[in-house]
């Protein structure tokens, strides 16, 4: 990181920072290209491992790439304002961002969907009493991103 002054190493403050957002942009290497999706998402800590659950289709570019590369980079961000100055050059913008990478892998066991799913409502809704019919989770792929490399930044 260039501006060492802006990241955020306080552990908590990062949990507290991705539970504040509502997208996270998941990025994949596509042949010689990115390919970003902005995705809504759940969000655990689990045996002092970060992971990110995202859910979706069976089929599409997003689980092909996904399913190939078995990485993807990711990267949030809120808290959004921006600060008038002056000149064009001292206007500035605040913001807090993480990003990050790690390995993906698609869920096929049903309860581990289902608490996959049932993390991904509650950090929408607060609520985790949700059932899950077996027919819409054969329907409905799940992922598992598994933090390996995590940065956070926070300009105030």
């Amino acid at each position: 990181m260039r501006r060492n002054e802006h990241e955020l190493t306080d552990q908590e403050r990062i949990d507290t920072l991705i539970g504040s957002c509502q997208v996270c942009r998941l990025g994949f290497v596509d042949g010689d290209r990115p390919y970003i999706v902005p995705l809504n998402f759940g969000y655990a800590r689990e045996g002092g491992r970060r992971i990110f659950y995202f859910h979706g289709a069976r089929e599409g570019r997003k689980m092909e790439l996904a399913r190939r590369n078995g990485t993807a980079g990711f990267e949030l961000d809120t808290a959004h304002e921006l600060h008038e100055g002056d000149a064009a050059c001292s206007y500035s913008f605040r913001y807090q961002s993480v990003i990050g990478s790690g390995t993906v892998r698609e869920l096929t066991d049903p309860e581990e969907k289902r608490r996959a799913l049932t993390c991904i409502m509650e950090h929408y809704t607060g609520k985790t009493d949700w059932e899950f019919p077996d027919a819409a989770l054969g329907r409905t792929a799940v992922l598992a991103l598994t933090v390996e490399e995590l940065a956070a930044k926070v300009r105030e």
